[in-house]
């Protein structure tokens, strides 16, 4: 991969920024150099609804097993009046019923098991956030509550493993022994590591042993020592934070040992070695206000994973990604609730096929799939709603 020095990078992108003519610039860039790009299309019959009545709440992570089964997480206490009449008492309605925290789903949309909310020997977080399937099929729950302070590991039946941190405790972002309400986690099978986006309190990249839990490093925004001092609130066109804004959202590793980091506020996915070196960044919608544009990336599924799929919350759009070179080549999505447009799109992940899967949190509240169609020329950089082609 080709190194850019952050402070050229920086100038560069500042400079297009004045212009307004980054967006422009990349439109005509990948158009002009004749790439390709993965295309998709939303399948608006996956998942196949749910029995009992049940119905999702903010949909705040997901997670793909080796047998191509898709998990997700809910939280079962995000409901707005009237959505949940038949779990009030007295009755209201016959629909409907929050559904169980964790609901798996297998390649054709059946819902297969579910489980998940607290139980004997370990404490559900306050607020679940993200949930990671290992290389053994072990699930991993996070949770940004205030006193979430640890991380749970499950069977993927919801057998409970093992709880790594200590809930309620206090902490701070040079703790060897607790997390600050982690926001998601991800697995280095090969190094039998766990890498966590911490998080929502703390800001940082902690990195655990995956069978003790022993916090074995970590590092802030360009590898700095982490800062828990509060920067203020991401000013468009500032200088890049040298620390991390919360929260730090994803922390994933890559096969050719990068580790790409989601500094969600400050609109830049950062990129790491595995020992926390810092290599380059990348700035996406870098004016983006609010719930900032980073939210989190899978990658695809071909051992180079070529490309990155950047989920932006705040604009309602997957980005698609030339891994090597970080060009931004297009995007899909809008803004809306029918199917293939998102409200808080929040994660995502890849099948085995190149399959996109994503959920969505606040009032989205649903999980939806993207099927991959092959490769095809870019032309546009906004494409819009992916419906499929032969439906009308």
């Amino acid at each position: 991969m080709t190194k850019k020095h952050v402070y050229t990078a920086t100038a560069v992108l500042a400079v297009l920024v004045a212009l307004g003519l980054a967006q422009n610039t990349l439109d005509r860039s990948a158009e002009a150099q004749g790439k390709t790009a993965p295309i998709f299309e939303v399948d608006p019959f996956w998942p196949k609804p749910l029995p009992n009545n049940w119905i999702l709440g903010s949909t705040i992570g997901i997670g793909v097993d080796s047998r191509d089964h898709i998990y997700i997480i809910h939280r079962r206490d995000t409901f707005n009046w009237g959505e949940i009449g038949a779990a009030t008492d007295p009755v209201q309605a016959d629909c409907c019923i929050p559904a169980p925290n964790v609901l798996e789903f297998d390649p054709d949309g059946n819902l297969v098991n579910h489980w998940g909310g607290p139980g004997e020997g370990y404490n559900w977080p306050v607020s679940n956030h993200g949930i990671t399937i290992d290389h053994k099929d072990n699930v991993w729950i996070g949770g940004n509550g205030r006193s979430d302070g640890h991380i749970l590991k499950f069977s993927r039946d919801g057998e409970f493993l093992a709880e790594y941190g200590e809930p309620g405790a206090e902490t701070n972002s040079l703790s060897m022994t607790t997390f600050g309400s982690v926001a998601e986690v991800s697995i280095d099978e090969e190094a039998n590591e766990v890498y966590v986006a911490d998080g929502y309190r703390n800001r940082r990249v902690a990195v655990i042993d995956a069978e003790s839990g022993d916090i074995k490093r970590f590092w802030g925004a360009y590898g700095n020592e982490p800062d828990d001092a509060n920067p203020g609130p991401f000013v468009p066109g500032q200088e890049p934070a040298q620390q991390f804004r919360t929260p730090v959202h994803c922390a994933q590793p890559s096969n050719d040992g990068l580790v790409y980091v989601c500094d969600r506020v400050n609109n830049r996915l950062q990129i790491f070695q595995k020992d926390g070196t810092f290599v380059e960044e990348l700035f996406v919608k870098p004016n983006s206000l609010g719930d900032g544009s980073v939210w989190d990336i899978s990658f695809s599924p071909d051992p180079e994973q070529t490309f990155i799929y950047l989920a932006d919350g705040t604009n309602r759009k997957i980005f698609i990604i030339e891994r090597e070179t970080l060009e931004i080549l297009t995007n899909f999505g809008a803004g809306g609730r029918n199917p293939g447009q998102f409200f808080a799109v929040h994660g995502l992940v890849t099948d085995s096929k190149g399959n996109i899967y994503t959920t969505e949190t606040y009032e989205g509240k649903r999980v939806q799939k993207f099927t991959y169609k092959g490769m095809g020329p870019v032309t546009v950089m906004d494409q819009g709603t992916p419906w499929p082609v032969d439906k009308k």
